[in-house]
């Protein structure tokens, strides 16, 4: 019901996601609480291949995996992975490659290359019989449908429930209890849903960041991957110039880049810490470049703007955060009068 009246595909698509989630979840989990996922077993290092946002989502899922299922794994682009001399490969080492429309060029060539030494495959994609699809050992559906914005926002969310999913597999499967994490994304679709009513407010802090042709986003531990697809997302629709950064290594020489005019935005899906809190401060006062805290708020932090939707695990916050920074990422572009569906010299599908 939230998207009737949207304009451009991308607005019809980022108020698509609220469904899609729950859809996901109804598909691939039963109500005794088992994941109706096909997994390869004796996994205990997880390697993600993909590009772009879908290298985001991959991001994200490796600092999960070791946070809820104990399992090493770790992201990498898929034409760096072409690039590399040694590719590590054992019968625990499980290989996923990520691409929204199972055609990414890069991604399938890193696939076959990995084949060759025999790793076990597995693909999530958003299109059944594709390359990807076919040439994978074992493959999950997004089920997000058609995507006709070129940017990625709905198969982006899709992407990262799927990898939620899987790694919550991977921790039933070494004995960890996963009821609260699956009780959480039964809910998910409840707190996307509030993130569409904050759009007003988004509208007022777009035509702010809109002024400015310096943006930075920073954020800490597994929020940074979220920081990256804001990143992404604003400077592929708006053509601003966007930077991304742990906040403290920002703090180590990157800083300096707040001597020209810039807004700032830190994005966090748990309280702010001591560390933050610090770094933001010192920003603040040493540059005085305008601070919006994407997350929760916190008194201690001198910021202009705030950005927030409760919500009761980092999980669901993250979410969240996802879809906030698109809408932001929207408004921003709407702002300057750029064609969100068709940015200038960007296409869906790299061949």
């Amino acid at each position: 019901m939230f998207f009737k009246s949207k304009k451009t595909s991308m607005e019809k698509e980022i108020f698509e996601q609220a469904e899609i989630l729950l859809h996901l979840f109804e598909t691939y989990v039963t109500e005794e609480g088992e994941i109706e996922i096909n997994v390869p077993k004796g996994i205990e290092h997880v390697i993600f291949v993909a590009s772009g946002s879908s290298y985001n989502s991959a991001r994200y899922a490796a600092d999960l995996f070791g946070d809820i299922a104990g399992i090493e794994a770790r992201a990498i682009y898929s034409s760096e992975f072409l690039l590399k001399s040694a590719v590590p490969h054992s019968k625990t080492t499980l290989y996923v490659f990520i691409t929204q429309s199972g055609e990414t060029s890069d991604t399938n060539k890193a696939l076959n290359r990995a084949k060759e030494f025999g790793v076990t495959t597995f693909c999530i994609t958003n299109k059944k019989d594709s390359t990807i699809w076919n040439a994978s050992d074992f493959k999950m559906d997004c089920h997000a449908g058609e995507e006709n914005s070129i940017a990625a926002t709905k198969s982006l969310t899709a992407q990262m429930f799927c990898l939620t999913l899987l790694v919550l597999k991977y921790a039933k499967i070494n004995n960890i209890d996963i009821s609260y994490y699956l009780e959480q994304l039964k809910n998910l679709h409840f707190c996307i849903e509030k993130c569409y009513e904050k759009q007003s407010d988004i509208k007022k802090l777009a035509k702010q960041i809109s002024k400015y042709k310096n943006v930075v986003i920073t954020a800490d531990g597994i929020a940074y991957a979220l920081a990256r697809e804001a990143c992404l997302k604003i400077k592929e629709t708006s053509y601003l110039s966007v930077t991304s950064s742990i906040l403290g290594e920002f703090m180590h020489g990157h800083v300096a880049i707040l001597n020209n005019k810039s807004f700032l935005i830190y994005i966090t899906n748990s309280e702010l810490t001591y560390t933050a809190i610090k770094n933001l401060n010192k920003i603040k006062s040493d540059y005085n470049p305008p601070i919006c805290i994407l997350g929760s708020p916190n008194s201690k932090v001198k910021s202009s703007y705030n950005l927030n939707i409760d919500c009761e695990s980092s999980i669901s916050k993250s979410f969240c955060l996802i879809v906030l920074s698109q809408i932001l990422a929207l408004e921003i572009a709407k702002c300057l009068h750029r064609n969100v569906d068709k940015p200038h010299g960007l296409n869906k599908v790299v061949l």
